[in-house]
Formats: C-alpha cells, sequence, structure tokens
C-alpha cells in the first residue's frame, strides 16, 4: 500500500483529502506544518507527499530538501503561472490549484506515483549495467556477448591491433572505443575513419595527408587522420572497402611507423595504435585479390566477432529496457516502459539492423508516445516495409523490403545524390552503401563529384 503524506494547515481541506485517498486505497498521515511533518515522521519514507504551498513557518517547498527523492505536489491557492514555475524549480513534481476537482487530484496521484515507480526501475537497471557491463552501451548476458567482454578485457591495455567483426548495427564502434578508453593512450584522441564514406579519390590524402601541390586542388598541406591520431588510436571502419594503393601504405605505416604525405618524400613519425572492422568476409576478399594477404594478417592479430541480434536470446529485452531509457533522457521525456505486447514484438522482430535498428525504433516511439507506455503499434516494426513504401510516395503493396529498397534507388539515384536519397530513404548514407553493397546496386559512375559537392 502506497504511503502518503498530507501537509496542510487548513483542518477541513486536511481532513477531506485524508478521506478520499483512503477511499481510493491508499495509506495517509498528515501534518500541519513543515516542522511538525519533519518531527513526527521519516520524510524519505513516504510514497509521495502532498504539501500546501503557504504553511506557517517554513514555506511548503522547503519539504522537497527535506524528504529528497520522495515526489513532492504543491497545493496552492494562489494559482499563477509564477508560484507554479518556482515550485517545479524547486523539485516538486507538479503542482494542482484550490479549489481543486477530485477526479483531478486521484489522476495527478496515480500518474506520480506511477512515474517514480519506472524510475525507481531505471535506476536499479543503470546500476546493475554499470555493475555488470565493461563496454559502455553494450548490453548482454548470452555467452558470445560475455565472450567478447572478456576478450575485450584482455586486449584492451595492449597495443595489439585488433579486428572486429560484425554485421552492420551490431556496435563494432562501441567496441573500438572500448578497446581505446580501457587502454593506456585513453588520454590520447581516438579517430575515427569510414572507408566506405570517403570517395577512392580521396580516401589517401585523407589518411595520409598532403603537401599544397601534391595534386590539383592541393591549395595548402593537410595533416592526415593517421597523424591526427598520433600517441592516440586510429579506428578505420570497414577497412574492406580499402583501395589496394591505400592498403600497401597502411601497411607501411604499420611496418614502420612512419607515414608520408602525398607530395612528399619526408617521412612522418606516427605511433598509433590501429583497430579496424568490417561486415565483409576479408578471407574471400583477399582470395578474390581485392585485399592484401599480408595487410590481412597485420590486421587480424586479435579478431573480435560481435554476435548479430537475433541469436542473442534474452539480451534482446534487457538491451531494449536500455535503450528505451537511453532515448527518452537524450528526449528530455519522462520514464517509459514497454507494454507486454511491445516486448512479444521485439522479441519475434528477426532485426536485419541489429542493435542500430532497434535503437532507431525506440527513439522514434519516445518521440510518438503521449505517455508512458511504447505499444507494439509505435515500434512499427511488425510490417517493416512500410517505412520505405512511405519514403518513396507509394502505397503498399506485396513488394519485399528488398524490393522496394531496389525500386526506389533505381528510379532516383540518377536525380539526387547519395545524401539525399539516404534522408529520404530514412536511413544514414553509410547504411545506403551497405544495402547496395548486399544487393549489388552500385552507385552510377560519375556519382563520386556530385555526391561531395
Amino acid at each position: 500500500m502506497k504511503q502518503i503524506l498530507i501537509i496542510e494547515d487548513e483542518q477541513v481541506i486536511r481532513l477531506a483529502l485524508r478521506r478520499l485517498l483512503q477511499r481510493h486505497g491508499y495509506q495517509v498521515d498528515e501534518a500541519e506544518s513543515v516542522e511538525e511533518a519533519s518531527e513526527k515522521f521519516s520524510l524519505r519514507d513516504f510514497d509521495l507527499i502532498l504539501s500546501d504551498l503557504r504553511l506557517p513557518g517554513r514555506p511548503g517547498t522547503e519539504v522537497i530538501q527535506l524528504a529528497a527523492g520522495v515526489p513532492v505536489l504543491i497545493m496552492t491557492s494562489y494559482a499563477s503561472v509564477r508560484s507554479a514555475v518556482d515550485s517545479i524549480k524547486q523539485g516538486a513534481v507538479d503542482y494542482i490549484s484550490k479549489p481543486f476537482d477530485h477526479e483531478e487530484l486521484l489522476h495527478l496521484v496515480k500518474r506520480t506515483l506511477s512515474q517514480a515507480q519506472l524510475e525507481r526501475k531505471s535506476e536499479i537497471l543503470k546500476s546493475d549495467i554499470d555493475k555488470e557491463y565493461p563496454v559502455n552501451g553494450m548490453i548482454g548476458r548470452c555467452p558470445q556477448m560475455k565472450e567478447v567482454f572478456r576478450q575485450v578485457a584482455k586486449v584492451a591495455p595492449t597495443d595489439t591491433t585488433v579486428l572486429i567483426l560484425g554485421e552492420s548495427g551490431t556496435g563494432k564502434e562501441l567496441v573500438a572505443r572500448a578497446l581505446h578508453e580501457q587502454s593506456q593512450r585513453s588520454g590520447a584522441p581516438i579517430v575515427t575513419v569510414n572507408c566506405a564514406a570517403i570517395p577512392e579519390t580521396l580516401i589517401e590524402s585523407e589518411l595520409f595527408g598532403h603537401e599544397k601541390g601534391a595534386f590539383t586542388g592541393a591549395i595548402s598541406s593537410r595533416t592526415g587522420m593517421i597523424e591526427s591520431a598520433n600517441n592516440g588510436t586510429l579506428f578505420l571502419d570497414e577497412i574492406g572497402e580499402l583501395p589496394l594503393t591505400a592498403q600497401a601504405r597502411l601497411l607501411r605505416v604499420l611496418q614502420n611507423g612512419e607515414i608520408r604525405r602525398l607530395g612528399s618524400e619526408r617521412p612522418i613519425h606516427a605511433d598509433v595504435r590501429l583497430l579496424s572492422a568490417t561486415h565483409r568476409d576479408l578471407k574471400q576478399l583477399v582470395q578474390e585479390g581485392k585485399f592484401r594477404s599480408d595487410l590481412y594478417f597485420r590486421l587480424r592479430v586479435v579478431e573480435l566477432l560481435l554476435p548479430p541480434l537475433r541469436e542473442r536470446g534474452h539480451d534482446l529485452i534487457d538491451l531494449a529496457d536500455y535503450l528505451l531509457d537511453k532515448a527518452r533522457k537524450q528526449l528530455n521525456r519522462a520514464v517509459m516502459e514497454l507494454t507486454d505486447e511491445a516486448r512479444e514484438s521485439i522479441r519475434h522482430y528477426s532485426w536485419p539492423g541489429n542493435v542500430r535498428e532497434l535503437e532507431n525504433a525506440l527513439e522514434r516511439a519516445v518521440i510518438l508516445c503521449d505517455g508512458n507506455q511504447i505499444t507494439a503499434d509505435l515500434l512499427a516494426i511488425d510490417t517493416p516495409e512500410e517505412s520505405l513504401s512511405v519514403a518513396s510516395g507509394g502505397s503498399r503493396s506485396d513488394l519485399s523490403l528488398e524490393e522496394y529498397f531496389r525500386q526506389f534507388v533505381l528510379e532516383n539515384q540518377e536525380q539526387t545524390t547519395e545524401t539525399e536519397l539516404a534522408r529520404k530513404l530514412g536511413i544514414s548514407r553509410k547504411a545506403l552503401w551497405e544495402k547496395r553493397q548486399r544487393l549489388g546496386i552500385p552507385r552510377p559512375k560519375g556519382t563520386a563529384n556530385r555526391n561531395n559537392q
């Protein structure tokens, strides 16, 4: 039974409130002033405190600090924006003006108690996560994730190169950042490069830098990303897309610890730890002659494999709860929870986009939610093809998600940039590139320059 304290100096109002709340199943105590309340009771034992604003002696808002952690509703006869704002600024969860409607008061009490209970659950979850999971933002109790955490703890303090493998959206960059943050290089920068997002003609300049006049358009010297990561960590995401010429240059950096800017013969010392990631099969690329075998063996001194979300069992709901709490905090929303139906939808969906897709679905649900219950409808994951149907301006049909994607890209890629195309599809440019690779839809020739204008 929830315990509520009423602090009100007018006996008639105090007794009326007590009877109303007791009739609805609450245990109620009362006091005439803040002083009396603090002397008679342990204020932090209550689930909720209703306090009048104007009281003999100290104002009702002073109970907020005395009962830290207990939600306080302020009652006031002086209904004004100023008094409400001042009370909430001091920590009151809400206010209600006298004379108040009984139904309105009961609804406010019920909502406040429910919100407080959700917040306690959220704090317990956060505490458990902080104690149990060594990689910030990664939740997992399944055997595969426990092995990932074990390997991260062992390899992070070393300078060993690490190759992180896994499908798109499984958290490869989070692992890279954990390896850096738990290393002796954590005081220096980690520089992240998405090899798939940089045109082939610019990748060497971006990585290694260039001198003035090294090529047409090089109007000044530029420091490369490897040089920027000196004494820190370089993370090359989607390293399978690195051109062969850049692979040769990168191999020399790993062998000699030196780089040369384009257009320069002067070597520059570079003390960097290299981490890389890909969703592609590098061994197959080596066999096809698209990736250097000597670089491949240099990269995979330690290999970490991240499992797809569909293979992680009970982790799925733990992760959903964590990401929901993260999304509502980022969007400055009150504590929310998943309904049982929403949890079932999450369990039975295959999550082809893995953790990133789950995170996006929950963020969208938080934005659209009007209360504190995330329903299955808000997640919109039962018919994922609808998102692409809407993006293409068409109506829903029997086309699959991949067919929608293929049709929309082929119809629009000649008239728009990759960035705009990705925006219309509701995905990132990197995700668009990955889908092109998987479905065999190459970009039309001549779009590289247009896409970087």
